[in-house]
């Protein structure tokens, strides 16, 4: 027992402590979510066509920002932006139950989309140059399986908030989120270690960032981060597209979904740090893609079958399925993670976790409508077309890392540490 756990607890102290950091953040942020549809309903008072609408408008605000909130890492220094956005974070979730009505609920939720999306390049610009490049991937891995653990705890939460039912305890939701989130931005100050500005550079940031090209100028990475995006919208197939198949289209009984969600959590958390082994190097991340890529497919095709069978063989079918979905989510995640260490100018990080996010902003503004539209209108020719788009995400990627690493050589970018 004591032998399994060690395996599955990080082995240095900064990476228990980053993934502690995880648990918490997803704890807080997880329970929310939970309840994301009945508080909005019954305390802001809005429908749910004005729902979608606001996280429209956010994700397309979030989207136009991305990169300068990016370029914010890289003027104030990682930690700084991190530690302010989770605290002006916390602040707004406190806020919420004076919100009312559609404007003041889209302006809040563009605001927090913002604010998330600073927080979020803070972290990952943190977590590239606090660790070494031997340690990195596998460090970002425990800190992923973490954040799996903190999003099921906040569910269940959440779920015990819903339960008991009464306004007060719905509106109690967003006050603990924030609670939590306070916690997590005193933790992100206190315990973790100071990194050295954009890559360590000893020169004034002002003058390494003007040294360093921007980072759309790397159109090989540009493209790459788009590929990415594609790549992760196997969470959309999760969350979105195979619940609503499963419902509308076959004749597996309801309840598989709590069953898959569960499986999902529990592979992710036990198999994620060993998927991002292959992911040490570029030519690993590669492989890490095509792994993902395949994957993409294979789910596709077994899930496509599901309409015309029946009974338990549709149940094994779309278990299946949703397993390799599973496997889609971590190499891609592993790929993810190898190419953003080893193809981002480190004089300009926070500059390319800007651009390199800027894929899974689009990711949540295509490929729901797109993806539920195929396979559900479409049938057994659209999920072969979500197959292709898959695919053809993976096969683009390799020109496009082989791009962006002529760019880096090209402008004298210091090799990844």
């Amino acid at each position: 027992m004591r032998a399994t756990l060690g395996r599955l607890l990080p082995p240095t102290k900064l990476e228990r402590d980053l993934a502690l950091q995880s648990v918490l953040s997803a704890f807080a942020t997880g329970s929310f979510l939970t309840g994301t549809a009945v508080f909005f309903t019954q305390i802001v008072g809005l429908s749910g066509a004005q729902i979608g609408l606001g996280m429209s408008v956010a994700a397309a605000v979030a989207l136009v920002l991305q990169v300068p909130m990016g370029r914010l890492a890289d003027q104030l220094g990682a930690k700084l932006l991190w530690v302010w956005a989770s605290s002006l974070e916390a602040a707004l979730y406190f806020a919420w139950p004076f919100i009312g009505g559609l404007l003041g609920f889209v302006a809040m939720l563009s605001v927090l989309a913002v604010v998330e999306t600073a927080g979020r390049n803070g972290r990952n610009v943190y977590r590239i140059a606090v660790f070494d490049r031997e340690n990195r991937v596998a460090a970002m891995a425990y800190q992923r399986a973490a954040r799996n653990v903190g999003y099921t705890l906040g569910a269940g939460a959440g779920g015990v908030a819903l339960g008991i039912g009464t306004r007060w305890a719905i509106i109690a939701i967003p006050l603990v989120t924030g609670g939590l989130l306070v916690l997590n931005a005193v933790m992100v100050a206190l315990t973790l270690p100071a990194i050295a500005r954009t890559g360590g550079a000893e020169a004034p940031v002002k003058e390494v960032l003007q040294v360093a090209p921007a980072a759309w100028r790397n159109r090989g990475f540009v493209v790459l981060a788009a590929c990415n995006g594609v790549l992760s919208s196997n969470q959309v197939l999760l969350n979105v597209v195979v619940p609503l198949w499963l419902v509308e289209r076959t004749d597996a009984p309801q309840t598989l979904l709590a069953w898959l969600f569960g499986t999902n959590t529990v592979l992710a958390v036990l198999l994620q740090v060993r998927a991002s082994r292959i992911a040490d190097s570029v030519e690993g991340s590669l492989r890490a893609v095509r792994l993902s890529g395949w994957a993409f497919v294979v789910s596709c095709l077994v899930l496509a079958v599901t309409h015309d069978t029946v009974g338990w063989i549709s149940i094994v079918l779309i278990w299946a399925g949703h397993v390799t979905i599973t496997g889609a989510e971590l190499w891609q995640s592993a790929a993810d993670w190898g190419l953003t260490s080893e193809l981002s100018d480190h004089r300009r990080l926070g500059d390319y976790q800007g651009v390199w996010g800027m894929g899974y902003q689009v990711e949540p503004i295509i490929f729901p409508a797109l993806y539920t539209f195929l396979a559900l209108q479409w049938g057994t020719p659209g999920w072969a077309v979500i197959a292709v788009i898959g695919v053809a995400a993976a096969v683009v990627a390799h020109p496009a890392t082989r791009a962006a690493q002529r760019h880096l050589e090209r402008v004298g970018a210091p090799v990844a540490a």
